[in-house]
This record gives structure tokens, C-alpha cells and sequence, in this order.
């Protein structure tokens, strides 16, 4: 049983790949370059799917930057940074991708039909203060049927499911599962800032550091002073 994880080196979809490991799957990741702020995230999915020794790592290689629209892929527009979690939840964010997640998941069904996987697990959450459009149950049940109308196995009645096992968790839940999958969170990568060292004051950075402290546990990645 063969299944591809989107892997971005976050704490999420760290994860969730050790989530599909214990499941029994056969691991492929699959990391996306678009030319985000915060191309560090590669590193860190490199380093984390050699350590939990997949089959495979593609890395997708575009640009969005040419279009921006997104704090994340044009530097004019600035990190939210400070906010408390009830602003958080209020609106979408500025560091919201358009359409991010229905392009992953579009090379991910390539990449999944071509080894004829059964699977692909992300590792979006609808609890974040986030508030992605497309990180809801909804979107991805709309899309879940993309993946059965679009595909020769979805039209074959062996659709590639998939698989959101954080959709409904919080954060601390999240920590506390990868606690138990052995996830090493000292490889894994949240902030958006882009430097070499997470900032630990953009909104990715708050709400993981949050997280650790509410369960007492110390955020064993390094942080600037």
C-alpha cells in the first residue's frame, strides 16, 4: 500500500507522515519550491523525510511569486506579527497562498495516480487560527471528488483517498500525537519570517510556541533572541 504525503517540514505535516508510517504505508513526500518567503521549510522536509526513511522526496519546483498576492510570495506585503488568537480567527490572513492547496493537492494526485497509490495524506487543520478557506472539511470533500471524477482510478471505482488526520485537532493535540509518533521536532520548521533562525513573533512561530508552553513542554527548535 503506497501512499504520498505533502511534506512541508512544519510541525503538521511532519505529523502526519509519521502518521501514514504507522499506518503501514509505503511513504512517498512530495515538497513544493514556490518561491516562498520561506524556502528554509525545504531544508527542513529534506531533513525530515530522510529521517523517517521514505521511499522517495520530489520537490515541485514553480513560481507564484510572478502573481504575489500573498504575504508569503511578495515581500512588499508584511508578515502579521503579535496578533492575539481572537484577531487570529477574525478574517483570512494576509499570509494566505490563493489557491495553494489545490495546486499541491493537484501534483500530488499526479505524482499518487503515477505509482498508483491508494492515498495521499496533508496535514491541514480547521482549529488553527489560520482560517485557511482550504484547510475546511468542506474543501476538502469537494475535492476528494475532483479525485474520483478526475482520474483514470477514480473513474475505475478505486479513487485516491484523502487523508486529513489533524482536520480536527488543536495544536496541542497535534504536539501531543507527534510526542507519541517519536516526530523529531527539533528538525522541523514553522516560521514564515524566511531567515536562518525561526523569529518567533510571526503568527506560525506564536501559535506553535503557544502550543509547547500550554502543555509545559519547551520548543526544542531554536529561536532568534
Amino acid at each position: 500500500m503506497k501512499a504520498v504525503i505533502l511534506l512541508s517540514g512544519g510541525l503538521d505535516s511532519s505529523t502526519v507522515l509519521y502518521q501514514a508510517l504507522v499506518d503501514g504505508f509505503e511513504c512517498h513526500t512530495i515538497s513544493f519550491d514556490y518561491q516562498q518567503r520561506h524556502r528554509r521549510e525545504l531544508q527542513s522536509a529534506l531533513a525530515i523525510a530522510q529521517k523517517a526513511g521514505v521511499v522517495d522526496h520530489q520537490v515541485v519546483r514553480f513560481d507564484l511569486r510572478q502573481w504575489g498576492g500573498s504575504a508569503l510570495t511578495d515581500d512588499a506585503i508584511d508578515l502579521p506579527h503579535k496578533r492575539d488568537p481572537e484577531e487570529m480567527s477574525q478574517s483570512i490572513p494576509v499570509t494566505y497562498v490563493p489557491a495553494r492547496n489545490t495546486i499541491f493537492l493537484s501534483f500530488a494526485l499526479a505524482y499518487a495516480e503515477t505509482i498508483v497509490a491508494q492515498r495521499i495524506y496533508i496535514g491541514v487543520n480547521a482549529l488553527d487560527y489560520s482560517g485557511y478557506p482550504d484547510c475546511r472539511p468542506d474543501y476538502i470533500q469537494a475535492m476528494q471528488e475532483v479525485f474520483r471524477l478526475g482520474t483514470k482510478q477514480g473513474r475505475s471505482g478505486q479513487p485516491i483517498s484523502i487523508v486529513t488526520p489533524l482536520i480536527h485537532l488543536k495544536k496541542t493535540e497535534i504536539i501531543q500525537l507527534g510526542n507519541k509518533l517519536e516526530v523529531p521536532w527539533e528538525l522541523t520548521w514553522s516560521c514564515y519570517a524566511g531567515g536562518d533562525v525561526a523569529c518567533g513573533i510571526c503568527d506560525s512561530c506564536r501559535l506553535r510556541l503557544a502550543a509547547f508552553a500550554d502543555l509545559g513542554l519547551k520548543d526544542p527548535l531554536a529561536y532568534a533572541q
